[in-house]
């Protein structure tokens, strides 16, 4: 029963909506980047390196053994090293644009989160903090003249 209110408190605070919204955009984006590689980067790179399809580029460890009417008795044996350059794109594309949307989004709580900044609404838990700052270094100074 505890397990079950602990659950309840996680889904209601909202952090399991933000997991799946974040999940179902992670999956569409990947799809998008998906796309992106492999018709858009790759066939420019396929024309320049003369119709190498990259995907198909591998290292044959053992052919396939086949009977004379085409039954595969042994699968061939490859590393298939064409699809981990397409995956290393993909990565490099993914980390690119989520640096990209991160460095923006630090960008915009700096900018929320300067209390002197008066173009952009502070949020009141930063403006009491300023205020108390502000308060703490005033009563200071007033101690250090005192003495």
């Amino acid at each position: 029963m505890k397990l079950f209110k602990e659950f309840k408190e996680f889904a209601v605070k909202g952090n399991m909506m933000d997991m799946a919204i974040g999940i179902i955009i992670g999956a569409a984006f990947n799809k998008v980047v998906d796309v992106l590689v492999k018709k858009v980067f790759l066939p420019p790179l396929s024309l320049l390196t003369d119709g190498v399809n990259f995907h198909e580029k591998r290292i044959i460890l053992r052919d396939a053994v086949e009977k004379a009417d085409g039954t595969i008795l042994k699968n061939e044996v490859a590393i298939g090293y064409g699809a981990l350059g397409e995956a290393f794109i993909d990565f490099i594309i993914i980390g690119f644009t989520v640096f990209i949307v991160v460095k923006f989004m630090n960008r915009l709580r700096n900018k929320a989160h300067d209390a002197k900044d008066k173009t952009v609404t502070t949020p009141k838990d930063i403006e009491l903090l300023s205020k108390l700052t502000d308060l703490m270094e005033e009563q200071n100074t007033l101690l250090k003249s005192k003495k």
